[in-house]
């Protein structure tokens, strides 16, 4: 038996890996976070038991107690997933999970899954890259522990301005004070925003904004913050007026 760090994907169940789903249909307990979807805890067997460690304003769960729990757990001889939102590797605190699990010798595996800083930005029609418009994208979370630095905003505006895709997860909440610091670094107020909700759920929501208009638009959590000149790009909508499809049959000789 081992404990599996599972990656849940960004919400819709058809993004789970094919590994990620034949490990939770053969679980016994399965250890998920709040950021998983209905969607997929449908795909948990009813024998199996659930334990939610969803770290959630006004009830965190301490890290440290999570691990003790895989530990434990993975102890015990059960097949354990350790189930995450996105990518355990992602900001998912699946590396301090790993290095508890292989402190105590309790063999575990590593099951990647899709991250929201692709995948959010792919579901509102937005490519994180694009030729002659975005030649790299970083990646950083909008929340810091208390006690730990601040991302230094200004010095990421200088790296990006010159072409460059700012994706900040798990940033709404701090959303205007990032974007001040951002324009303060030299980015553009103009800089075209995208915020993706929910992305890949039925509960789905996008908005857009300029980088100065950033803290006074509405945005819930939890959402993906993507800055940058392809986050004007909007690749899913329908245009009614765009020329036909190309037919095939127009070959035929």
């Amino acid at each position: 038996m081992t404990v599996s760090l599972v990656g849940a994907g960004p919400g819709d169940p058809d993004l789970l890996t094919m590994k990620a789903a034949r490990l939770l249909a053969q679980a016994d307990v399965v250890v998920h976070d709040a950021l998983v979807g209905d969607g997929v805890m449908d795909l948990v067997p009813e024998r199996a038991e659930r334990i939610d460690v969803g770290k959630r304003a006004g009830r965190p769960v301490p890290q440290e107690m999570i691990s003790a729990l895989l530990v434990e757990l993975g102890r015990q001889g059960k097949r354990v997933v350790r189930l995450k939102g996105g990518d355990p590797f992602v900001f998912g605190r699946g590396g301090e999970e790993a290095i508890a699990l292989q402190e105590a010798g309790v063999s575990f595996e590593i099951v990647p899954g899709i991250t929201s800083c692709v995948a959010a930005p792919a579901a509102a029609g937005v490519p994180v890259t694009h030729r002659g418009v975005s030649a790299a994208f970083t990646v950083v979370t909008g929340h810091r522990r208390p006690g730990e630095p601040d991302v230094d905003w200004r010095a990421l505006a200088r790296f990006n301005r010159t072409g460059g895709t700012i994706v900040v997860l798990m940033g709404v909440a701090h959303r205007g004070a990032i974007a001040d610091e951002l324009i303060a670094g030299g980015l553009d107020p103009d800089t075209p925003v995208a915020a993706v909700r929910s992305a890949t759920t039925g509960d789905q929501v996008v908005a857009r904004c300029d980088l100065a208009e950033l803290g006074s638009t509405h945005v819930e959590s939890p959402a993906t913050i993507v800055i940058g000149a392809v986050a004007a790009f909007d690749l899913l909508r329908v245009e009614h007026d765009a020329a036909p499809r190309f037919d095939p049959a127009q070959l035929a000789l």
